[in-house]
């Protein structure tokens, strides 16, 4: 046969995912101080969160800190590992440089949860600072153990695959997840199950990463 043709192998252009860390006793310590920090002079963010969750305060990076030391660290590396993935909005202002747009801290008491939501800006992370319960008894609570996906206490990323298949990335969380934080893209699918039968609060922080159009590189 003299015709010959070549068969070219296409792949999506931009494959993403996420970053996760387990997080240094001396950043967890600031953190935690930020949270008695802003318990004394509460700044309610509930009415501009997706938590149907009882409280949720807005927390003060003091000196840029934990941006400039650990979040752009984040950054790097994630243009590191993802180096195709281009947020749609970094298309209007490439020269604008990161900032730490908005950042608050969960106490979600039992029965309480996170629906499917996804964030504003650039980035997003979360980060447990307290975990009251073990998913192995959660999931073996009546409400999970006889069912196929049990979730109860989880967090989880959902996701599209390119053949149009929604997929799913739990965590199951207990107290070695303290201190545990993930850095995604902000419009990432994610939630929040419910917990059950623990008094205690579930303690996590989250924010946002933006673009500072007010500053040009």
């Amino acid at each position: 046969m003299e015709d010959t043709f070549n068969i070219i192998e296409q792949r999506p252009r931009e494959p993403v995912g996420w970053l996760e860390t387990k997080l240094p006793k001396y950043v967890m310590t600031r953190l935690q101080n930020y949270i008695e920090v802003a318990k004394k002079t509460p700044i309610s963010r509930n009415d501009k969160l997706a938590g149907n969750i009882s409280k949720s305060l807005s927390l003060e990076d003091t000196d840029d800190w934990f941006f400039r030391y650990i979040l752009l660290e984040f950054i790097k590396q994630f243009n590191i590992s993802y180096p195709t993935y281009v947020p749609t909005i970094s298309m209007i202002t490439v020269d604008a440089p990161y900032c730490l747009n908005n950042f608050w801290v969960n106490f979600q008491k039992q029965h309480e949860f996170n629906p499917m939501h996804t964030h504003n800006g650039i980035f997003s992370f979360v980060i447990w600072v307290k975990i009251p319960t073990e998913w192995r008894e959660q999931h073996a609570l009546p409400i999970s153990a006889n069912s196929i996906i049990p979730r109860a206490s989880d967090f989880e990323f959902h996701y599209t695959t390119m053949m149009g298949n929604v997929m799913n990335h739990p965590y199951l969380l207990d107290k070695e997840s303290e201190g545990g934080m993930l850095f995604f893209p902000a419009n990432l699918i994610h939630q929040v199950y419910p917990f059950y039968n623990c008094d205690e609060e579930r303690v996590s922080i989250s924010g946002n990463i933006w673009l500072d159009t007010t500053v040009r590189q």
